[in-house]
């Protein structure tokens, strides 16, 4: 082992790479960064998240009224169920105070709270799924981007048997097992990367279909309690649909 590796361990492998396979190294090493800043993040931010979206859909549903409820809700105001509940309160306020036609009004205020419903929760999603796209793109490139160091690197090597004129392991083995450090680094890099993005995503629909059933309560309990919204029956909230099809 000594005489394949003469110059000591693995920092001195890298150390002695040639330019190209540095530069890669480097590459993997910002992204490598990154993911593990995105993973310790997004475990207390999700964490959080899906507790706090459960318990609040649980006190919202406990509540006497809705008012009391949105109170209950005000109590986290980072929650997920909290955002969306606050948004579709402030617009029930807004379409109670509006000036329209009683006859209309109510319809046209449930449809507006549906559609402040879907945006509601379309936001909260895409807030909790921000920086996941850079582990899956780490996930996806960095494979390929330490096989080009090796690759690189074991081109280099060849290029050095034909200056040696000699075909020697030991001339050669060096140059080629630095180069393989930038493959085991991409993987090193990718495999956490793609174990915490569907970690990740899973939790991001659980939270999703909390956010669907909150919002479906919420509509539910406008409609028993708002003496001038319609009263026909509130709308339904499968699980297969799509989140903006769902209420």
């Amino acid at each position: 082992m000594d005489a394949l590796t003469p110059h000591g361990g693995l920092w001195a492998m890298m150390a002695n790479a040639t330019p190209t396979v540095i530069f890669v190294l480097c590459i993997l090493a910002f992204m490598s960064l990154g993911c593990w800043s995105i993973i310790f993040v997004k475990i207390f931010t999700l964490t959080a998240a899906k507790r706090d979206t459960a318990r609040d859909y649980a006190r919202f549903q406990e509540a006497d009224t809705l008012r009391a409820a949105m109170h209950s809700l005000g109590q986290s105001r980072q929650s997920p169920a909290f955002n969306v509940g606050r948004m579709a309160f402030e617009e029930l306020v807004r379409m109670e105070q509006a000036d329209l036609d009683p006859s209309e009004k109510g319809h046209i205020a449930m449809d507006n709270i549906r559609r402040v419903l879907r945006q509601a929760v379309s936001q909260e999603l895409a807030k909790m799924s921000a920086s996941l796209s850079f582990l899956a793109t780490a996930a996806n490139a960095t494979p390929f981007i330490g096989l080009f160091g090796t690759v690189w690197g074991i081109m280099n090597s060849f290029h050095a048997i034909g200056l040696m004129q000699s075909a020697a392991l030991a001339a050669v083995a060096p140059g080629i097992s630095e180069a393989l450090i930038a493959t085991a680094i991409g993987l090193a890099v990718a495999i956490p990367a793609v174990i915490a993005y569907n970690f990740f995503l899973g939790y991001v629909t659980a939270i999703e279909g909390e956010l669907v059933n909150f919002a479906g309560a919420f509509l539910n309990r406008i409609q028993r309690e708002v003496t001038w919204t319609p009263r026909e029956a509130a709308a339904e909230t499968p699980h297969r649909r799509p989140a903006a099809e769902r209420f």
